[in-house]
Formats: structure tokens, C-alpha cells, sequence
């Protein structure tokens, strides 16, 4: 972080408090309403006596489903909602094309070392990490400065990791049909660096979405439900970097969060331990208002 931010950061938390904000990871599989929950954070926002601004990146195609949260009731989209779409851009025909020809013609060896030299072209990672060092938001056209430099006074809110991670890829292969070990390498260490800012260089609430993966825990050689990111040596380190780690899952016609999932690395501070509980921001944050002495 730089001085100018830090002093900024500074000046936006109260003289007699430092707590920053909770920063949460709501993973679970696809349909589980990870997006769809968002919508409760943004009301519980508003109806602060002094509302509170969320700020919410998509990655993937989710503004639909949050938007959805309201006006599927009729509802209006309440005005502290602040968004902005970033999706890695899809490869062309052409790029596809080109890619199964060299898939054609050369070893495994020879693909792991090709080099794309117009990914800088469609670098979604470079424009991710720009839109959030002055946040553009879509519906009124408006900035908002860098994430970085935000107090605890405002939310910010990724969805989802898995794309995220997808960029990260794509800002090192580009057009590339296969990743090698370094390629790997260099994306994660991306990744995680933007994960360690957001969690632990921001004094603002950070919320971000992911889907899950079935892997082999290393140390008890189960199987279990691990954070989704790059490959599978991040999913043990990313956890760790947030407050609150919750599982989203449906039965039938009813969504839960669960924080007592016996193969899924989750854990809270604000919520009951439990597998059936509401599906509601404002427990947490009203949890974490009363402990910073609102």
C-alpha cells in the first residue's frame, strides 16, 4: 500500500477504533446462491444511519442474479448498490482455430513453451486490477478512487474467485492451449497477492464468492470440498486469509449457509455454528458493528 493511501485509509477509521472490516469468502457449488445472498449485505448497507456503499466487481455473469434480488419482487434497486462488470473476454473462433492447429502439430513439450505474444491484448487481470485502483461504477458512471484507500465505512465485494483465477491465467498464457509448472506458478503468486491486499491491506468489509472443488485433503487423505482457484495447490492457503469462511448449499427449494460442515475448510466468528442458518449479511455485520463500538 502506498503512504498516500495508507494516510487516506487513516483518516476514514474512527480516531478511537482500527478494527477493519470482516472479510468473508461465501464458496460453495454453482446455484447455491452465492450471488443471489449479496442482495442482503446491500439492504442491510442501506438501512445504516448512515447507509453504507457496497461496491461489487463481477467477474462472471452475476449482475443479473443479484439485480434479480430486488426487482423479481418489484423491488428498486436500492442507491448505495455501486457495481462493475470484468469478465476475461472469451477466445475467438480464429484463436480456437489456431490453438487446435498447433495442438496438431507439436510435442507436449513444445506447446508448454509457446509464448502468446498478443495476450497483453485481452490482459482481463491488468483491467480487473485498474478498475479497482479507481473503482468505475456502471450505473451512474461515477469513480470512486482505489479499493485500497477505503475505510471501514464501505464494502467491497468480488464475484467470483473462479474467474478472478481465470484471469490471472490468461494475463500469463494467453492463447497458449496448455499452462506449464512456471505458468502455474506465476499466476497463483498473482493471485494471492491480490487476495493478501484485499484481506489484509484494506480496511474496508471484503466479501468474495467462489465455487468448490472435490479434492484429496494431503493430510488426512479424505476427500473434501476446497476453494477453487488455480490448480489445486492454493486451495489450503486461501482460507486462511479470511475471517469468515462459509458454505453455501440447497435443499430443495431452500438455500442455508453452513459453518458446520465436517469436509469443508470453514469457520466464523460472527455466525452460530451450525448447518441451517439464514442466508443473511446482517448477522455478521451487525455482529461485527456491536464489537467495533458503534
Amino acid at each position: 500500500m502506498t503512504t498516500a493511501a495508507a494516510s487516506t485509509l487513516a483518516q476514514d477509521l474512527p480516531q478511537d477504533s482500527a478494527l477493519m472490516g470482516p472479510k468473508i469468502l461465501i464458496e460453495g457449488p454453482s446455484g447455491t446462491g452465492k450471488t443471489h445472498s449479496l442482495g442482503t449485505l446491500v439492504d442491510w448497507a442501506a438501512t445504516q444511519p448512515t447507509p453504507i456503499e457496497v461496491f461489487v466487481l463481477f467477474t462472471e455473469n452475476g449482475l443479473e442474479s443479484l439485480l434479480g434480488y430486488w426487482r423479481d419482487r418489484g423491488l428498486e434497486v436500492p442507491k448505495n448498490l455501486r457495481y462493475h462488470v470484468a469478465m476475461t473476454k472469451a477466445l475467438t473462433l480464429d484463436s480456437l482455430i489456431s490453438g487446435a492447429d498447433n495442438v496438431g502439430k507439436l510435442s507436449y513439450e513444445a506447446l508448454t513453451k509457446m509464448q502468446d505474444g498478443g495476450r497483453s491484448k485481452n490482459n482481463a487481470f491488468h483491467k480487473i486490477l485498474s478498475a479497482c485502483s479507481n473503482f468505475p461504477d456502471d450505473r451512474t458512471g461515477q469513480k470512486f478512487g482505489s479499493v485500497d484507500s477505503w475505510g471501514s465505512n464501505k464494502i467491497f465485494a468480488v464475484d467470483s474467485l473462479s474467474e478472478l483465477g481465470n484471469a490471472a491465467m490468461k494475463m500469463t498464457i494467453g492463447n497458449k492451449p496448455t499452462a506449464s509448472p512456471s505458468d502455474y506458478g506465476v499466476s497463483q503468486a498473482n493471485l494471492m497477492n491480490f487476495l493478501r491486499l484485499c484481506t489484509q491491506g484494506m480496511a474496508c468489509t471484503f466479501v468474495m464468492t467462489a465455487h468448490v472443488d472435490r479434492q484429496q485433503d494431503e493430510i488426512t487423505g479424505g476427500i473434501k470440498l476446497m476453494t477453487k482457484a488455480i490448480g489445486k495447490a492454493m486451495a489450503g492457503d486461501i482460507p486462511q486469509l479470511f475471517s469468515d469462511v462459509i458454505y453455501c448449499v440447497r435443499e430443495g427449494s431452500a438455500w442455508y449457509w453452513d459453518t458446520a460442515a465436517a469436509n469443508v475448510d470453514v469457520k466464523t466468528r460472527s455466525l452460530p455454528i451450525s448447518s441451517k442458518i439464514k442466508p443473511d449479511f446482517g448477522q455478521i455485520m451487525s455482529k461485527w458493528t456491536v464489537r467495533k463500538g458503534i
